[in-house]
């Protein structure tokens, strides 16, 4: 018998299986039918029937269990803030099947997986289950765009405007709509300030984000795309907000960029206001978000150079690449993991960048998709520069040319190519699509032997001041936020842009369409989404860069 302890278990069960019935009513003539994947809330994510499907291992890499002849034996999975779910697969299409049925009577049966009746559906193609997260750092927004009809499909909120219908509280007051700058003094705000910073967890069911002036961590359900923690307004109504915004975690002064250990059971967050690393247990993370004990997520802190901007993990999570926004220097750290997968880290050696950095300015850094590389941005020295991940010294620095100001690095590889596209926060004058001032990303041949890498071209984004970028999994669309507003006169005018481009081939890019942000409706006024930030492409239960 399956065990279910709330009205918000069933739900959540009722919503994936609902899901999966309404847009395919074979699946419940044939459970193998089913091409969702993660299609819900974290209970339906491991039960969808999806992942044993889909020949990527993304499901069984976090979310291991026992096959025995192809059978799904019984496990228990730990919700957050919920008691222990025991249940089977087959028990979770029963309750669909049978969704007027008390759940206590639902009978209890092991299910046997068989073959897919035909192939499974591409594992890269882009849904519209799919997103693409912008932090939006003026608005304290998300915004998550449908990758398929390039459309807005909603804007997270993390501001507090509208919980209470009376003047202090609202965003928009006797008719005078605040400024993105103003809006954040206002009486009795407790909302994020300058959200910043985003990452998936290894099994991208959660985007975590950094309010940089609010010194704090948000969760994000990726399902859902609501916000960890929050609670139902008391004060809910049509003038009011039905939520009212969580604290999230605090973590000290100016949180720039977080990231997940390869094991999912901890975020690093680089403090960049407090010269360390702030080492989150994420399930406590979650709990204290809902309102738990303040500080209980924190497992501890790591010192580092001053600045840390961005930490990256090696793909054995066993060392971790920490650079700075206020050094030319970067920290390599030797990291081990206990028995619960629970890290120590110490320091291994601090390398000078001062030859390649002498601003001591790299706000970001990721590691190449075969693990072998972490590329570094230098944005005010206007130049790339390339650590090999087991390497104690800097290989190659490639320069980008005068006042580039890179931002952000994306890996574009698919069978046309290996190229790495930097973000340009440069702005020219008649460089885009119809004539207009966009910024470019500037195209670096990575095939090219070591020491020989170089610009091989650009392109215009369509956008201004080009930042966060990401490849969606076909590995042919490039999505790009941009910090500024369009200019009067030119599309999208007055409006913050995320620009796409196809990248079939990666040396031969092509604008395809932007995307305007638009606002977020609150009961007192519509709040544009205003000045993108970081961007990363989310399939919900899929494996994520940081896995």
């Amino acid at each position: 018998m399956a065990t279910l302890s709330g009205q918000s278990h069933i739900q959540h069960i009722f919503y994936c299986c609902s899901e999966c019935v309404a847009t395919q009513p074979a699946v419940l003539a044939d459970p193998q039918k089913c091409d969702r994947w993660a299609s819900s809330l974290h209970v339906a994510e491991r039960f969808c029937p999806k992942p044993w499907n889909r020949p990527s291992s993304a499901a069984s890499h976090l979310h291991p269990v026992s096959r025995q002849a192809g059978a799904i034996t019984r496990r228990s999975i730990r919700l957050t803030q919920n008691p222990t779910i025991a249940t089977s697969r087959r028990d979770v299409l029963t309750l669909a099947a049978g969704m007027t049925v008390a759940a206590g009577a639902m009978a209890a049966s092991t299910a046997q997986a068989q073959p897919a009746p035909g192939p499974a559906a591409p594992a890269t193609a882009p849904t519209s289950g799919d997103g693409v997260w912008i932090c939006c750092e003026d608005s304290n927004t998300l915004v998550v765009i449908d990758p398929v009809r390039l459309v807005v499909q909603t804007t997270v909120n993390l501001t507090s405007f509208d919980e209470d219908s009376r003047p202090p509280f609202r965003f928009v007051t006797g008719g005078v709509m605040p400024t993105h700058g103003a809006m954040v003094q206002k009486p009795l705000y407790h909302g994020a300030i300058s959200i910043h910073g985003a990452v998936p967890n290894p099994d991208s069911t959660l985007v975590a984000t950094t309010g940089r002036g609010t010194s704090n961590l948000y969760l994000i359900d990726t399902a859902t795309r609501r916000v960890v923690g929050n609670r139902p307004n008391p004060q809910a109504s049509a003038q009011t907000n039905p939520e009212r915004l969580t604290s999230g975690v605090f973590l000290g002064r100016e949180p720039h960029e977080p990231t997940f250990t390869r094991n999912g059971r901890e975020l690093w967050v680089t403090v960049r206001g407090e010269d360390r690393i702030a080492v989150l247990d994420v399930q406590k993370a979650r709990e204290e978000s809902a309102g738990g004990r303040p500080g209980q997520a924190i497992r501890g802190f790591v010192d580092t150079l001053p600045g840390p901007a961005h930490a990256w993990f090696s793909a054995d999570g066993r060392r971790a690449a920490v650079i700075s926004q206020k050094s030319s220097l970067i920290d390599l750290l030797d990291v081990s993991y206990d028995a619960e997968g629970f890290s120590t880290a110490r320091r291994a050696t601090q390398i000078d960048i001062s030859a390649q950095d002498r601003f001591g300015f790299s706000p970001f850094l990721k590691l190449s998709p075969d693990g072998r590389e972490f590329w570094i941005s230098h944005k005010l020295a206007d130049s790339l520069s390339v650590l090999p991940a087991d390497g104690r010294a800097i290989a190659e620095t490639i320069p980008l040319g005068a006042l580039a100001r890179p931002n952000h690095v994306e890996f574009v590889e698919n069978a046309q190519g290996r190229a790495v596209y930097a973000s340009l926060a440069r702005i020219d004058d008649g460089a885009g699509p119809g004539g207009g001032a966009s910024s470019k990303l500037a195209i670096i041949d990575r095939s090219a032997p070591l020491g020989q890498r170089r610009v091989v071209g650009e392109i215009a984004t369509g956008g201004r001041e080009a930042h966060g970028l990401w490849l969606d999994p076909a590995g042919t669309r490039l999505f790009v936020a941009h910090e500024q507003d369009e200019l009067q006169g030119t599309p999208g005018a007055g409006q913050t842009l995320c620009t796409v481009l196809d990248v079939t081939d990666p040396f031969r890019p092509r604008f395809v369409d932007r995307v305007m942000l638009g606002d977020l409706a609150l009961p007192s006024g519509g709040l544009r989404n205003k000045k993108g930030i970081n961007l990363v492409f989310i399939r919900p239960g899929a494996r994520s860069v940081t896995a």
